[in-house]
């Protein structure tokens, strides 16, 4: 079966780093575009950034351009987001998840629907 296992949240102050991790397994994960997705208290669930399957283009929201980084490492089978400069803002449950049509991030930034088998998410608190 097709899983993704989200960690790497953590509280810390703003300016911290984080690095989430969403780990795959049922399925090669150079298959598919990974997004991430982040989720706040109250609010709608909203795509942070996105990968595709060969790595070779990336989406970001505009919220976290120049301090966010999404990359993938096939061989462990593992998307990464490196966040930088966080700010409380970035408050949040970060969740990852599988583009179930096509494989470039196309639906990134349109509509959730277009992903699936998400994760159960990994809480990021950035406060001082």
């Amino acid at each position: 079966q097709l899983q993704l296992v989200e960690s790497g949240g953590d509280l810390v102050q703003p300016g911290g780093s984080l690095r989430l991790s969403c780990a795959a397994s049922g399925f090669t994960l150079d298959d598919y575009a990974i997004g991430w997705f982040r989720q706040a208290p109250g609010k709608d669930r909203e795509g942070v950034s996105c990968i595709s399957s060969s790595g070779g283009s990336t989406k970001y929201a505009d919220s976290v351009k120049g301090r966010f980084t999404i990359s993938r490492d096939n061989a462990k089978n593992t998307v990464y987001l490196q966040m930088n400069s966080l700010k409380p803002e970035d408050t949040a449950d970060y969740f990852c998840a599988v583009e179930s049509l096509g494989k470039q991030c196309g639906s990134f930034g349109y509509s959730l629907i277009g992903f699936d088998v998400w994760g159960q998410g990994t809480e990021v608190t950035v406060s001082s």
